[in-house]
């Protein structure tokens, strides 16, 4: 242990097939955002399950925020347990498993109101999965990556995750929601076609997950406490964490930042097939191209934003991406024609993926080394702590003013803030030197 109680630092392994291994995870795991959370299975449940789209929209946001409330006051304990524990890629593959088998089950959520309550539960159950798997995926960065590389490693993944997405869409348009004949013998009624896009992304993450687990090298066993040890020390570590806040000025004003102008980020992700299909009139052919192409631009920035992230730091990177998605976001909540919106959606993606890469390494950048998991916990909590509020206020507000547009306009309020408190922050505003050229061991 170190000095301060806590375990010892996992050493930096410059590796390319760990970091390869890695990087691939964002590709794997990015069918369920991507399809289920966004483009196909929201904008189903909202067309198809719900009743009508505005209280499809509310019932969505309600299951989307009770997630999220349930992810944020999980993820610090479950972060700080591992990093006592030690070991990370058990906590990852139990996390992406209940991903995947969640997924899966949305198959039987047939298009009636009975089937409300099942595929909301199901969901939400995918999400929580979904988000406390990368809790630990995000933790294992800084020991994989030299800290020269961070911005890049990060943005590598989310290039990988976007156009994993991307090809996750692909393989749903081609064989089921845009087949005349869709593949393995489904039948385009009852919906049969669509509610096997859940099941290609349960595949898809399951074959897909392999790589981090073959080929990325978990933290060493040495000096690892027994689960129910872990689980004491865990807890008291981060109630000691947070009584120590004052110590950690910096990361607190950048979570906080972080908590607002993320909760804007996902909900707009969350609700943008939704959007294009219940105010632009897309069928779901249609939402489906529209999200391939938004992952095309976003994968593209994720790519480029890389290596500025290494350059210029961080925070710029932040500054500069967020900043453009409230402009093009709010632009895109007046336009009237469906081809102005598909370009503005287009520029917007672009500065998604540098927008969470940089979150994460710059949170990699200041996390002290002993506590990344309990920290990158913490990130998560300042992702999902007012992640509630972002998804039900789009819910309530579009069912009072029965516009979703207006429900939209509450996104940009988040955005705002996020930017302001981020301001002022001194950290993450210069580049990490040169990068160091990786090793071709592995395992």
């Amino acid at each position: 242990m170190s000095e301060t109680g806590a375990p010892p630092p996992d050493p930096v392994r410059a590796d390319r097939k760990a970091v390869l291994g890695w990087c691939l995870y964002d590709w794997a795991n990015s069918a369920f955002p991507t399809l289920i959370a966004t483009f196909v299975f929201a904008a189903y449940f909202t067309q198809g399950i719900a009743p009508s789209k505005e209280e499809g929209t509310a019932l969505w946001g309600t299951m989307t925020g009770l997630s999220a409330l349930a992810i944020a006051l999980m993820a610090p304990v479950l972060g700080a347990i591992a990093d006592f524990g030690r070991r990370r890629k058990p906590w990852l593959g139990f996390f992406t498993a209940l991903t995947a088998l969640a997924t899966a089950l949305l198959w039987f959520a047939e298009p009636s109101e009975a089937w409300i309550l099942y595929a909301l539960v199901f969901a939400g159950l995918g999400t929580i999965g979904f988000e406390l798997g990368m809790v630990f995926y995000n933790a294992m960065l800084p020991a994989i990556a030299p800290k020269a590389m961070l911005g890049r490693v990060s943005g590598w993944g989310w290039g990988l995750g976007y156009i994993g997405g991307l090809a996750a869409l692909g393989v749903s348009f081609v064989g089921f929601v845009g087949a005349d004949d869709p593949w393995f013998g489904v039948s385009t009624e009852n919906a049969e076609n669509i509610r096997a896009v859940p099941v290609v992304a349960a595949v898809w993450i399951a074959v897909f997950c392999l790589p981090i687990f073959l080929l990325t090298p978990d933290a060493p066993p040495k000096d690892a406490l027994p689960l129910r040890q872990a689980a004491r020390a865990g807890l008291k570590a981060v109630w000691g964490t947070l009584k120590r806040v004052r110590e950690y000025r910096t990361i607190a004003r950048f979570l906080l930042a972080r908590m607002l102008y993320t909760d804007g980020l996902n909900t707009l992700f969350a609700f943008g097939g939704i959007y294009a299909a219940g105010t632009f009139g897309m069928a779901q052919q249609e939402v489906l191209i529209f999200g391939a192409s938004l992952n095309v631009t976003a994968g593209i920035g994720a790519l480029i934003f890389a290596f500025l992230d290494d350059r210029w730091g961080p925070k710029p990177v932040i500054m500069i991406s967020v900043g453009t998605i409230t402009v093009l976001g709010a632009a895109m909540l007046f336009v009237e024609d469906k081809a102005v919106f598909w370009a503005l959606g287009l520029g917007l993606g672009a500065f998604l993926g540098p927008a969470q890469a940089a979150s994460r390494s710059l949170m990699a950048d200041l996390a002290p080394p002993d506590l990344r998991a309990e920290f990158f916990g913490l990130y998560a909590l300042s992702g999902k702590a007012t992640a509630f509020l972002g998804p039900l206020l789009v819910g309530w507000v579009t069912a009072l003013a029965a516009s979703q547009r207006v429900g939209m306009a509450t996104i940009l309020i988040f955005l705002v803030a996020g930017l302001v408190l981020m301001r002022p922050l001194k950290a993450g505003m210069k580049g990490r030197g040169r990068a160091p050229a990786l090793g071709r061991g592995g395992g």
